[in-house]
């Protein structure tokens, strides 16, 4: 028989706890509350620990500034400004004003840290997101922290990954949008085996190829930085969405592009020579503009449609 007191992993709880705080919010625009509020809980997590290395100054940190963001930049540490501080964040949640402090902190990490620029949403001082419902989220992450789990970020990360696969359950149709389920990704990762060279997914979605990419280098005892990663994709909220689930596994997503016109129509990335291309394409298209591109070279196996492109939910997967 099924034992039935088993305690529910912990993210599954949280996610319980989050979605009864959702209210009248459609899941596709809590989605980037709450994404966007993990994010911050992990690049907090990550400064203050190295704030606290810093602020003793032992060893090689002898003299340092902990509020010198050079300091974070050569460790890989996002520089987060006092006021975007979780804890100073935390103090605040049960104000009225929380939504516009929230804000502002975001607003504030993307001026001190290029790299997140146009990524991190401002989305917390709108009227359908009440202060105690905000207040509520930042109690309940407040709660949790990065080095929970096996290792720096695993936790958080692993958290940031479970919301994203519950949320696209909660849209249905239009999750596929931004998330291939996690056991098709482990299964096509499994199947082309990167352990060096350049990775490419022409349409990547929340960046879940990436993400197993990596961890199948770590699981096999490969090196990490043996494999880079290429990207695109076409929605600019799922490129943010991908910016951020990378940034919390500690992964370079500079060559991660947002590209409104497409992968078919304008690649972002044409003198890329890859080793690896693994994709799970939209399929089903009606209106992919397959006229203007009857002579691409990408059809060597074959031209499809131009009035209709079905991919019947393959996948491509294939190595150079």
């Amino acid at each position: 028989m099924a034992n039935n007191n088993k305690e529910e992993p912990i993210e599954k709880q949280l996610w319980k706890a989050a979605d009864k705080l959702r209210k009248n919010i459609d899941a596709a625009e809590y989605k980037h509350i709450v994404l966007g509020l993990i994010f911050l809980k992990y690049i907090s997590d990550a400064f203050e620990e190295h704030y606290e290395k810093l602020k003793k100054g032992e060893g090689e940190y002898a003299g340092a500034d902990p509020e010198d963001r050079d300091e974070y930049k050569a460790e890989n540490i996002f520089f987060v400004p006092p006021s975007a501080r979780w804890s100073y964040l935390q103090k605040r949640a049960k104000l009225p004003e929380i939504g516009k402090d929230v804000d502002s902190a975001m607003d504030a990490i993307e001026r001190d840290n290029a790299s997140l620029k146009d990524v991190l949403p401002k989305v917390y001082a709108r009227g359908n997101l009440d202060p105690a419902s905000l207040g509520g989220l930042i109690d309940l992450f407040s709660n949790v922290s990065m080095r929970q789990g096996n290792g720096k970020g695993d936790f958080l990360g692993k958290t940031f990954e479970y919301f994203l696969g519950e949320f696209a359950l909660a849209e249905g149709k239009k999750g596929g949008q931004f998330y291939t389920p996690r056991s098709v990704v482990e299964l096509l990762v499994e199947m082309l085996e990167p352990y060096k060279g350049r990775v490419f997914d022409p349409c990547c979605g929340s960046g879940g190829m990436f993400v197993h990419s990596e961890k199948f280098v770590k699981n096999h005892q490969g090196k990490v930085n043996d494999i880079s990663i290429y990207g695109q994709e076409s929605n600019q909220t799922t490129w943010r969405l991908c910016k951020m689930n990378l940034a919390i596994r500690g992964i370079d997503s500079s060559q991660v592009k947002w590209n409104n016109e497409g992968s078919f129509l304008n690649n972002a990335h044409k003198d890329l020579k890859a080793d690896y291309v693994i994709a799970n394409p939209p399929f089903n298209d009606s209106d992919w503009s397959g006229e203007l591109l009857r002579k691409d070279g990408r059809w060597q196996y074959g031209i499809p449609p131009a009035s209709k492109l079905i991919m019947r939910g393959y996948n491509i997967l294939f190595t150079t």
